[in-house]
């Protein structure tokens, strides 16, 4: 996830290759996290002592890493089990230096070394604690200083919280101590860090006049049912979210009006650092009751300000506080053109569908929308001559609908030449009335290239809902882009044929493509302006929220 260049495997070979380097990195990660070892007795401490030498000496009679220096390194790792934490990490940190001079492979140098760095940097773990029955916890959180680090990719966040578990990975990124951003339920396994990297970066800017920095996490579900369809699809994804909510309020400070309570059976080596908020996102919508409450399980001082949104919050789909913000821009970059899209007819290409709340409340908020295509994950929507009265009131029907999608939209509603397809189709027919429209020769496409001709399309303005980075500049590499799922479909910037792009949806475009349509003659803010006004509507919730629980508390 950090974008290290070796495999998972190659990095298991070489910590078995290496035992007893392998056995000072526990070591070390012991010796900073064990909580027991500030309360042992010197009889228990001199036990340990023996126990840690016998392990050694066995290690070693199979380890390459035997000149006398290391064996006397090691020696004094032994020695200092019997003394304070400071004293034995020290130690273990010469005896792992001195190790890898044993090491012949700069690969495995630098694997080994990768391993030492990250735990040198991690703040806190919860692996010491264990269920109220005393069983060990099904997952494991890690919190580290990112900033410190070498190899991350910028920008570095200020601390992060990796919580894993056989069935879930997560991740939460903070900007600064005071910050705030969604929790998203994510399907990029391979490289969602860098998904939730690059969203922290927007709610950074978004967040500037706001709250201090911003936040962003997520988390991947690896062993999803295959069984039982979306119900059972769902519920193993609550279940990994209460989770992954649990490891990350494991490691947080809490408050008792202005006196700071650590976390049980958990070392810390940073300050105090109980500020820890989050949000709905895609896929955690309705999630944040889940999250207050087990928030209020912790007795964590936020309340149910732990989590914006939720049956006690602003409902941002209800309101449609992201879309109706973005619409402003969309507004006056017409406006600018001499079009008042609020009274005249306008056409447009849109990324998502009517059940999301950025993409269903914008497609809402004029009359005189003209919807010619949109597409989502699972379909393809095409409708070359759409009427507008039909289109809106079918727009508005889908919309409250419980988890509609194009499939279910009308077909005698949809002009001649469109339809709804399938992107699981092998190819897909394209009438006259499209082929005329988008000016291109094909009779069929697939279901990708379909999907970039219509983000080339001649339409008034492209609305993005969705999630994922479709245009880039033709400087950049699909690889630089860091959205893997999406090389297929993704276009440049100087290709794009609309007038007009609302962002509603992050990171849909990357800068430099934001740049190049704009040098083009395009009309374009950015994403952390056009959606601003769900993140300022969150953070004032947030606010409120701490004070009037401060007030109930008193019971005032």
């Amino acid at each position: 996830q950090t974008g290290i260049p070796f495999s998972l495997n190659y990095m298991a070979e070489t910590l078995a290759k290496y035992p007893a380097i392998a056995r000072l990195l526990v070591e070390l990660f012991e010796a900073s996290f064990d909580p027991a070892r500030d309360k042992e007795s010197a009889y228990r401490k001199e036990l340990r002592a023996r126990k840690l030498a016998r392990r050694f000496e066995a290690l070693l009679s199979e380890d390459c890493a035997r000149d006398e220096v290391f064996l006397e390194y090691i020696s004094d790792v032994i020695a200092a089990r019997e003394r304070d934490r400071e004293t034995q990490v020290a130690a273990i940190s010469r005896a792992f230096k001195r190790s890898l001079e044993s090491v012949s492979s700069l690969d495995e140098d630098r694997i080994l070394y990768a391993y030492f760095e990250i735990i040198r940097v991690t703040l806190r773990t919860n692996y010491f604690q264990a269920e109220e029955n005393g069983d060990a916890k099904e997952y494991i959180s890690f919190k580290l200083d990112s900033q410190a680090v070498p190899d991350l990719p910028l920008p570095r966040p200020y601390r992060e919280i990796w919580v894993f578990s056989p069935r879930f990975e997560g991740i939460h990124l903070r900007g600064g101590k005071i910050a705030r951003g969604g929790l998203r339920w994510s399907d990029r396994r391979e490289d969602f860090r860098t998904e939730v990297l690059g969203l922290m970066k927007a709610q950074s800017v978004k967040n500037t006049m706001i709250v201090p920095v911003g936040a962003k996490g997520g988390f991947v579900v690896k062993r999803p049912p295959d069984q039982g369809g979306r119900d059972a699809f769902l519920k193993e994804g609550i279940s990994c979210y209460t989770n992954f909510i649990n490891g990350l309020l494991d490691i947080t400070d809490n408050l008792d009006e202005l006196e700071i309570l650590p976390p049980s059976s958990v070392v810390r080596h940073d300050e105090d650092d109980p500020y820890l908020v989050v949000a709905a996102d895609k896929g955690t919508a309705t999630f944040s009751d889940i999250a207050n409450g087990i928030a209020d399980e912790h007795g964590f001082w936020l309340g149910d300000a732990f989590a914006s949104g939720g049956s006690v919050g602003y409902d941002h789909k209800a309101m449609g506080i992201t879309a109706r913000g973005a619409w402003e821009g969309v507004k006056r970059h017409f406006r600018e053109m001499g079009l008042d899209i609020q009274r005249e007819p306008f056409t447009v290409v849109g990324i998502g569908d009517m059940s999301g709340d950025v993409f269903g409340n914008g497609m809402l908020l004029s009359r005189h929308i003209r919807l010619q295509a949109a597409f989502n994950h699972l379909h393809i929507f095409l409708d070359p001559d759409p009427d507008e009265k039909a289109g809106v009131k079918e727009r508005r029907r889908l919309f409250r609908k419980t988890r509609s999608g194009w499939a279910d939209y009308n077909p005698d509603l949809i002009s001649s030449g469109g339809g709804v397809y399938s992107r699981l189709d092998k190819t897909i027919p394209i009438s006259a009335q499209v082929r005329q429209w988008l000016g291109i020769d094909d009779r069929q496409l697939t279901p990708n290239k379909l999907i970039r001709e219509l983000l080339k399309a001649p339409a008034d303005l492209l609305w993005n809902g969705g999630i994922g980075t479709y245009v880039k500049a033709s400087t950049e590499s699909h690889a630089e882009v860091g959205d893997l799922a999406n090389n297929s479909v993704r276009i440049n910037g100087r290709d794009l044929r609309c007038r007009v792009i609302g962002e509603g949806g992050n990171l849909g475009l990357t800068q430099r493509g934001r740049m190049e349509f704009a040098q083009a003659g395009g009309k374009i803010n950015t994403d952390f302006i056009d959606n601003s006004a769900g993140v300022d509507t969150s953070d004032h919730e947030v606010n409120i929220k701490i004070l009037l629980n401060q007030v109930m508390r008193a019971g005032e």
